[in-house]
């Protein structure tokens, strides 16, 4: 049962056009800016929002078609969906939540809660059955709201930014669940997301949204390796330069990029002046004092802030072009470095990959 999306949604002045598919089993994950259309595309996918133009099929069963004028409205969907806001209602207990969308489809009642209490079980909710939306903590209604859209047994699963109103710490667990019960869903499950470690963790192949347009799709390695815009490196934590190949002398060139330039190692195999040149963080060196060396490419600046995430620390410098660098924590504490601090950071050309726009 193969999910196919191409369509065009328009709001406003704003237009999104995208393409994909998802098979089952499949983790897909949607990132992008926000304003790119995430959310909207999630709705046409659930029956929410009509597209303007184009189809979605799923398992071979038209959902929309614009042409044909075919829109199946939501509730006939095989299509669970987590929102944003949840949209539980605050009038049901947890368990008559999580069983209206099988009351809604005619199941008797106790057949239906029963269902449903076996999922808030699963879930670590079997002492929060009867609380209603109020009295439950974030995670829980998150939980919640996750079982309810399991409740159907649909063919898809949509799940609307499902951790972003969690702490960190509920947030982890809610992840861990949510990766062990997708594991466990037969169907095709689409992710909306900005958070990299949530994509990479729990998505199969990842779908980039920007400016109206799928700009790259791919497993979470392979944006990493060849991410195609500077959003992508950013999510996937490279740097990339966009802009103009100039040949040097043989063997070298350096990438004009409207910001600074950077000396790259030539690629015979490009055609066009036109390129993205990748550099990993980690192949950073960074210092205090302007460095001495081998190293083509020297830069300066101010750090403009700092990401630690367990022994690493990710420092963003405000250099011509900016760059992001990976260092240790030992080696953030020897430079002394935080924010507005100067540094002087280094990389040899030959660290640097040049790849066509």
């Amino acid at each position: 049962m193969t999910l196919s999306i191409d369509v065009e949604l328009r709001r406003g002045d704003f237009a999104l056009t995208a393409a994909f598919e998802a098979e089952p089993g499949e983790t897909i994950a949607l990132l992008g800016p926000n304003g790119s259309g995430k959310s909207s595309l999630v709705e046409a996918i659930a029956g929410i929002r009509a597209p303007s133009r184009g189809t979605i099929v799923l398992g071979g069963r038209v959902l929309d078609d614009v042409r044909a004028a075919v829109h199946v409205p939501p509730e006939r969907r095989s299509v669970g969906i987590v929102p944003q806001d949840l949209a539980l209602f605050p009038h049901l207990s947890a368990t008559e939540n999580v069983a209206f969308p099988l009351r809604a489809r005619g199941r008797d009642r106790r057949e239906a809660r029963d269902r449903a209490r076996r999922l808030l079980d699963r879930f670590e909710l079997g002492a929060r059955t009867h609380a209603r939306p109020r009295d439950l903590s974030g995670g829980e209604a998150q939980r919640v709201a996750i079982a309810r859209a399991l409740a159907a047994e649909p063919a898809l699963l949509l799940l609307d930014e499902p951790l972003s109103a969690l702490d960190a710490g509920a947030r982890v667990r809610l992840r861990d669940l949510l990766r062990r019960e997708l594991a466990g869903f037969d169907g095709i499950r689409v992710l909306v997301t900005h958070d990299p470690v949530e994509a990479s963790t729990l998505a199969d192949r990842l779908v980039l949204l920007e400016d109206g347009a799928v700009t790259q799709s791919g497993t979470p390695d392979e944006i990493r390796m060849r991410p195609r815009s500077r959003y992508a490196a950013d999510l996937v934590g490279v740097n990339a330069f966009h802009g103009r190949l100039e040949r040097l002398e043989p063997g070298t060139g350096r990438v004009l990029t409207g910001n600074g330039e950077v000396v790259v190692p030539w690629p015979e195999d490009i055609e066009g002046d036109r390129v993205i040149a990748i550099l990993r963080p980690a192949d950073v060196t960074l210092s205090r004092e302007e460095p001495a060396g081998s190293a083509r490419n020297v830069l300066h600046g101010p750090v403009l802030g700092m990401d630690l995430e367990g022994d690493r620390a990710r420092v963003r410098i405000a250099s011509a072009p900016p760059l992001v660098a990976e260092i240790t924590r030992g080696s953030l504490e020897r430079l002394r470095l935080s924010e507005g601090v100067d540094v002087w950071a280094s990389f040899k050309a030959v660290e640097v990959e040049v790849l066509p726009p």
